[in-house]
């Protein structure tokens, strides 16, 4: 573990991870912890909203399902702006 953190290439990732430099990895990382993020929020607002209805598990699941459909759309848009605006 200690030779990954230790690695020039991996502390250049995470540095750029951080200070919010806009390459195509870092891109990549970003959406796949948006949509992690958006699965989570939609089964918790599947729950919230159907629990009771369709029972909580089920609606969890729907909820997750369904959240990234249109988040991943929304959170590539906004790294494409994100992206052009740094080159004015």
């Amino acid at each position: 573990m200690r030779d990954i953190l230790t690695n020039s290439g991996v502390i250049n990732f995470l540095t750029s991870l951080a200070d919010g430099d806009l390459n195509i990895a870092t891109e990549f990382v970003w959406v796949i912890i948006a949509t992690a993020l958006s699965m989570v929020s939609g089964a918790i607002g599947g729950m919230l909203l159907a629990g009771k209805d369709i029972g909580y598990q089920f609606s969890a699941m729907l909820g997750a399902l369904f959240a990234p459909a249109g988040a991943i759309p929304a959170i590539i848009l906004g790294l494409a702006v994100l992206n052009w605006l740094t080159n004015y």
